[in-house]
């Protein structure tokens, strides 16, 4: 046997060591599992000291610990009545988002095609942004009562504006080459924003749905809380249960809430992803 073979078949039998780059993919994962799990850690151990080492026995439902909540809030007898509040919150806050998702991205369309329009537009976009959305309240109550339109059209208020300035940005940021390249054929402009500018303005509008989807949550519990009429939503359970000093119902609501805003934001987020592609490296 030559030297030569003898060298193949101990490699042959030696066992293959990972990479280098799959242990850093590996010790990245393990971080970006425990890293948050940690987190939560110390969060719900401040919790515990607060409830038992802060507060004396009797105030102790200003901040309940976290079992409570869960036993006597999430698992009590006001389970059902949350879940069909959560339920009705998430109807308008995904009917609002997808109202102003339409309407914020045509305006930024509009505006994208003349400097005049974006003139002319856009400085409305940012009073519907700087206007307190609670001033407008009573308003869209008496234009559209104290029920499901009210809500959205707060929610529409509330999460129109990411989804404009995103989408303009998207558009207005298309690389100058490309511009340039597609100059040479003279397409019309439907073609340019359609096989140009939309495709590169991807990535920027599902940050501005993202953004734009936790607002919209937000805008149905302030709808809740103001427009008090019709089926309970989860912003009427919370002011519910703090009038009547239900710690464990008051913070598993919130909690609810909380999760229904990530969900949602994951959602989109998680769309952007398989629309957008592995292409975009943000």
């Amino acid at each position: 046997m030559t030297t030569t073979e003898s060298a193949d078949q101990q490699s042959a039998t030696k066992p293959s060591r990972p990479s280098r780059a799959a242990t850093r993919l590996a010790s990245h994962k393990v971080v970006t599992v425990a890293a948050p799990l940690l987190v939560l850690g110390v969060v719900l151990g401040v919790w515990y000291a607060i409830s038992y080492a802060v507060l004396d026995p009797r105030r102790r439902f200003l901040m309940p610990p976290p079992h409570q909540v869960i036993t006597e809030g999430l698992l009590g007898d006001s389970v059902q009545d949350m879940w069909e509040a959560l339920g009705r919150t998430t109807t308008v806050a995904l009917t609002g988002l997808a109202i102003a998702a339409v309407i914020g991205i045509v305006w930024a369309v509009v505006m994208s095609q003349s400097p005049i329009m974006e003139n002319a537009l856009f400085p409305y976009a940012v009073v519907l942004q700087c206007v307190p959305i609670l001033a407008l309240v009573p308003l869209v109550g008496f234009w559209f009562g104290f029920g499901f339109t009210a809500r959205v059209f707060v929610c529409v208020l509330i999460a129109l504006f990411p989804i404009v300035s995103n989408t303009l940005f998207g558009l207005r940021s298309v690389d100058r080459s490309m511009r340039d390249l597609f100059a040479l054929h003279h397409p019309s402009r439907l073609t340019v924003l359609r096989k140009l500018e939309f495709p590169a303005a991807m990535p920027a509008i599902f940050a501005g749905l993202r953004i734009s989807a936790g607002l919209s949550v937000v805008g149905a519990i302030v709808g809740d809380f103001f427009f008090k009429q019709g089926n309970p939503g989860i912003g009427i359970l919370i002011d519910n249960y703090r009038s009547r000093l239900q710690a464990p119902e008051l913070f598993a609501a919130i909690l609810l809430a909380a999760l229904l805003g990530v969900a949602v934001f994951w959602l989109f987020g998680w769309l952007g992803d398989r629309v957008v592609g592995r292409w975009y490296q943000p």
